[in-house]
């Protein structure tokens, strides 16, 4: 099992900038690659940005060159830096762990994620 706690989440004018953390648990973080989604009210879930245990990443188009997701394993931390953030970025974001079988692996639906955290929080305001 592996446990995933979500913070970092808040209200920001448009133009702001958050940074969200992921902090897990339970088994080698190193082994697992990490994504992060989010949902919007009365949207789908969708991919916002993955990172591969070798660090290799992949962003939506939405987020291209705004946010950046990076990984620290010694601290067991994925994070996503926000910027230029807008109201469409308004959401629940969740960030989401599997066991990644080769180390450039970037997994970009949540089906094939195993484990799930509880989801922060942002909201854009115009």
């Amino acid at each position: 099992q592996v446990q995933l706690v979500d913070t970092g989440g808040g209200l920001v004018q448009a133009g702001g900038s958050l940074r969200l953390s992921c902090a897990a648990s339970g088994r080698t973080f190193s082994n697992y690659a990490m994504g992060w989604f989010r949902q919007a009210p009365g949207k789908e879930r969708e991919f916002v940005a993955g990172i591969s245990r070798g660090g290799d990443t992949r962003y939506a188009d939405s987020v291209k060159g705004r946010f950046t997701i990076s990984r620290d394993n010694a601290k067991n931390t994925v994070t996503l830096e926000m910027n230029s953030l807008s109201p469409e970025d308004t959401a629940i974001y969740r960030c989401a762990a599997v066991l990644g079988y080769f180390s450039f692996n970037i997994y970009n639906t949540a089906a094939s994620y195993e484990y799930w955290g509880q989801g922060t929080q942002v909201t854009v305001s115009s």
